[in-house]
C-alpha cells in the first residue's frame, strides 16, 4: 500500500525530544518550553511526569513563529 504523505509518519518515525532539548534548540528556558505545551501552542505526549515533543512540531512551531513577526 502507498504512502500518502498526508498520513501522520508511523511512531517509529516520530522522533522525541525532551522540553529540556526543546529549550536548547529554540533558545528559551524550559519555563517557555512548558508555557507552550500547556497553551496548546507546541503538542507534547505525556510520559509519566514529564513531556515528550515532537521534533517535527518544534520546527513547525518556530517556522510559524518566525513568518508571523514580518
Amino acid at each position: 500500500m502507498p504512502h500518502n504523505s498526508d498520513d501522520p509518519p508511523a511512531m517509529g518515525q516520530v522522533q522525541f525530544l525532551t522540553v529540556a532539548e526543546v529549550a536548547s534548540l529554540m533558545r528559551v528556558s524550559k519555563m517557555t518550553v512548558y508555557r507552550l505545551v500547556h497553551s496548546g501552542e507546541l503538542p507534547a505526549l505525556r510520559v509519566g511526569k514529564s513531556f515528550r515533543v515532537p521534533e517535527k512540531a518544534v520546527h513547525e512551531y518556530l517556522e510559524s513563529a518566525y513568518f508571523d513577526v514580518g
